[in-house]
């Protein structure tokens, strides 16, 4: 049987990766979809065991001290985690999985499954960036000034990334992240 392949998608907080991924994902109907944990409460629209598993710190912890996730973060003053074991059965028994993941958490995945396809989403500039998180209406003045600033050093990283995509036209950023899923599951294929 092939290995399946794991993309992973990253961004800065606000350049619009969980837009893509959202409309991205019913064009894939057999492809996995990642579901992180977060100790964080969940946004307006948000479900849990579907956008994440919301859970307490205790068991977060719980999970962590028994090695249960490729990586775990705190970002933003919440803790972020990404259970192995779904991602782990999936490549192996040949599914494609998507991984909804920031930077850093993206590095750690790398160093578990260094086959992954990474890919780097971003707003076309930092203004464009600082409004759409104000436009999100979730978060107080002083997390836009944060998220803004780690932006700025994510940004920085995006050479460990096959792919990038600049989230300016939300048609032609849909288009590009399909098209480099389609392209590398056939190349997995063959």
């Amino acid at each position: 049987m092939k290995e399946g392949t794991l993309f992973v998608i990253s961004a800065p907080s606000g350049a619009g990766k969980s837009t893509l991924i959202d409309i991205v994902r019913p064009m894939f109907p057999d492809m996995l979809y990642s579901i992180s944990c977060t100790t964080r409460a969940p946004r307006k629209g948000e479900v849990d065991g579907k956008d994440y598993h919301f859970i307490t710190k205790d068991r977060f912890q719980r999970m962590v001290d028994n090695g249960e996730f490729t990586e775990w973060k705190l970002v933003h003053g919440n803790m972020y985690g990404t259970p192995s074991g779904p991602i782990r059965d999936a490549v192996i028994s040949g599914k494609r999985v998507i991984l909804d993941i920031d930077v850093e958490g993206a590095r750690e995945v790398f160093k578990t499954f260094p086959q992954a396809i990474g890919i780097f989403i971003s707003a076309p500039d930092m203004t464009t960036l600082e409004r759409r998180l104000r436009l999100r209406g979730s978060d107080s003045e002083e997390s836009i000034r944060l998220r803004v600033t780690n932006a700025r050093r994510e940004t920085e990283m995006i050479s460990m990334f096959r792919y990038h995509i600049v989230n300016d036209d939300l048609e032609k950023a849909v288009n590009d992240l399909a098209s480099i899923i389609r392209k590398e599951s056939s190349m997995s294929e063959s």
